[in-house]
């Protein structure tokens, strides 16, 4: 007898839920099994060495599993890293004991909760932004076109560098599948861009802004770092603000975005490509950080969306560790937005100018949406909105 066995990729309750009941598990059997289904390994950085050992052992009394340094155990090492292995049912059972325990572990608990929260859950949101309405969801990856109305772009080569050929490249993205317009005066490619005053930005902006907002019928976000950019860009109407230097260029940019209560983008930047650690754990720490700036400025949790920002500050060896475990940022709870659009590792990989890599773009955009992607930042709207629309089909009946 062949007993035609397979894996299968359990990633939340909802569809352990499901498997659940293809196998005619009774409901209530569904229900206690479901927390058992989902298995879930979660790295924990920095805890106190004598933290960690009453980690691990909360976690051994469960079923769990918890990993430490060598040196934690005879305390050589003051800190440790932790990886944590089980259940969702080992988690949620130590979670609570961990609330009540020293030295930091309360905090480690609830940061544990949020994570899995995060992971477990998509972070579904709706933006009423002046007339339009922006939704995220899992049913559809949304796709921003790029409108950059400079005359150094690296992909477009200036272009769209006058208003009618703006105006009519924003209406074609329009009528191709974009859900947003994102407008960039200055060009912030990583390499060999010219930096510009916020007058010159400003100069540069606020014609074609004018302009577009009153043929739009999408949202509008604008690509700017600069704080007063934002705020003349916001007071004329732009819906969306998308910081490359993710609210930590600027100490002003993160107050201006909670007054005019709207989405931002906060991008993870460096200057240089060297990296002390590993290079997740260096996003991930940037981008709290990022969010950390914005929640103290007032800026609603809801309204950040992260980027890892594929090209900036990395090699091409570290684009391709980023595409490959984009899944991580999924832990921070925003949504993701991914821009991979044309970008120098795509050419360097594939041998083509910035204008011939559609296909290595879509390429990056798949794997990007089936690891966690909600917005894809592309300049070929109509090819890269069909690929996402399809890779949403198929990821969405995965889960039928």
């Amino acid at each position: 007898m062949q007993y035609n066995m397979r894996v299968i990729e359990i990633k939340n309750q909802d569809q352990a839920r499901k498997e659940l009941g293809k196998v005619n598990c009774d409901i209530a059997g569904a229900a206690i099994m479901a927390n058992k289904a989902v298995y879930k390994t979660i790295k924990v950085e920095n805890v106190l060495s004598k933290a960690s050992l009453i980690l691990k052992q909360t976690f051994l009394s469960k079923g769990g599993e918890a990993s430490v340094s060598r040196g934690a155990a005879d305390f050589s090492d003051q800190y440790t890293d932790v990886l944590l292995s089980g259940s969702l049912k080992h988690f949620k059972q130590c979670i609570p004991q961990l609330k009540v325990q020293p030295w930091g572990l309360k905090k480690l608990a609830e940061e544990l909760e949020a994570v899995i929260a995060a992971d477990e859950k998509f972070p579904q949101r709706t933006y009423e932004l002046g007339a339009h309405t922006l939704s995220i969801t899992p049913e559809k990856t949304l796709v921003m076109g790029i409108l950059n109305f400079t005359p150094d772009s690296f992909s477009d080569g200036g272009r769209f560098n006058n208003l009618d050929a703006a105006l009519k490249h924003a209406e074609q993205m329009i009528k191709d599948g974009a859900d947003i317009i994102d407008i960039g005066a200055e060009s912030t490619r990583p390499y060999g861009s010219e930096k510009i005053s916020d007058e010159e930005e400003l100069d540069r902006l606020m014609p074609v802004l004018e302009k577009v907002l009153t043929i739009s019928s999408v949202p509008i976000s604008i690509d700017t770092y600069k704080a007063s950019v934002a705020r003349a860009a916001l007071k004329a109407g732009a819906h969306m603000i998308n910081d490359i230097w993710g609210l930590q260029f600027n100490p002003e940019m993160a107050a201006i975005v909670a007054e005019y209560d709207v989405p931002v983008i906060i991008m993870h930047n460096q200057e240089g490509t060297a990296y002390q650690r590993d290079i997740m754990s260096h996003i991930l720490d940037f981008l709290r950080h990022s969010i950390d700036i914005g929640k103290a400025a007032g800026i609603n949790a809801d309204k950040i969306i992260v980027d890892p920002g594929i090209g900036f500050g990395k090699k091409p060896s570290d684009n391709l560790v980023v595409m490959a475990r984009l899944d991580e940022l999924t832990s921070l709870g925003c949504p993701i937005l991914l821009g991979t659009s044309r970008k120098k590792f795509i050419g360097e990989i594939l041998d083509v100018p910035p204008t011939d890599r559609v296909e290595g773009t879509g390429a990056t955009v798949a794997l990007g949406i089936t690891k966690g992607a909600n917005i894809v930042r592309v300049h070929d709207v109509k090819a890269i909105a069909r690929i996402a629309r399809m890779t949403d089909a198929m990821i969405n009946a995965k889960y039928q």
